[in-house]
């Protein structure tokens, strides 16, 4: 019998809004595939999808029809820039946290049948804390945390790492300083959660960096383009390339908890 294919899965989140999730999820992706990865980038606010308008593409499918038995995931699959293939978000039609035992098989299968053709699974979840978003959380391998200097900010992030650590016994989370003005600003950011984490929680916080501010992402997106692709020297998709190096170094699942089968089998268990 084959060896389970090991896939690194990555949420991308940060407790609010704003923060610039969606837009860390799109170029990490990038930066990844360039790296000669294959990833796939779903986009999980399954009540606000958004992936598809930062990136101008329309999708005819989503994975609101793969639960309903109308198509597989791979008919699902849209390419976007540079390669990457992307899980467009049904507009609040299904939700995962309310599946029947027959629709969770029918997403261990759709997950199953890609699983061999991906080396990285992102996924772009909602903001807030809903039911939705701890589920993605809980089952991901890697949890990584974006936030900005705003105060809610650092409080709502603050608020989610509590959640999974309370009630949910997670431990370790990695976190990004984005649209930062300098890399001390970002350590500063860190220095902030770290201090209240610290203080309150049982958890392991390790910084992976920062995305500088950079008037290009807000070019790229008025164009509906990844600021990876649309300004590959801009400081921010430089920054992104370093990021991609620093996740393609994180140590990959061994057994069979690294399956993306046992990755969707704990989504809909939670």
């Amino acid at each position: 019998m084959n060896q389970p294919h090991a896939v690194q899965v990555i949420a991308v989140t940060g407790g609010k809004g704003g923060v610039g999730k969606s837009n860390v999820s799109i170029n990490l992706s990038l930066a990844l595939v360039e790296m000669g990865r294959r990833v796939v980038l779903m986009d999980a606010d399954l009540g606000l999808a958004n992936i598809d308008v930062l990136l101008g593409i329309t999708a005819s499918r989503n994975i609101g029809d793969v639960l309903a038995g109308t198509c597989t995931l791979k008919e699902v699959l849209v390419e976007g820039p540079g390669g990457i293939r992307i899980v467009p978000a049904s507009s609040g039609t299904q939700h995962l946290t309310h599946l029947g035992p027959l629709e969770h098989a029918g997403l261990i299968n759709a997950f199953s049948e890609i699983s061999d053709d991906l080396d990285v699974l992102v996924i772009d979840t909602a903001a807030g804390i809903s039911e939705q978003v701890v589920a993605f959380l809980r089952a991901a391998q890697e949890v990584l945390v974006v936030v900005c200097d705003e105060p809610t900010s650092i409080t709502d992030a603050y608020a989610l790492i509590k959640l999974l650590n309370k009630q949910h016994q997670m431990l370790r989370f990695r976190v990004l300083a984005n649209q930062v003005r300098s890399e001390q600003e970002g350590r500063h950011l860190f220095g902030k959660l770290t201090k209240v984490t610290d203080r309150f929680l049982e958890v392991a916080l390790q910084y992976v960096g920062s995305i500088p501010f950079d008037e290009a992402v807000r070019k790229a997106v008025q164009r509906q383009r990844a600021v990876y692709e649309a300004y590959p020297r801009a400081k921010a998709s430089l920054a992104f390339r370093q990021l991609a190096q620093k996740v393609d170094s994180w140590p990959l699942p061994s057994g069979p908890r690294g399956n993306l089968e046992f990755f969707v089998e704990r989504l809909v268990q939670a």
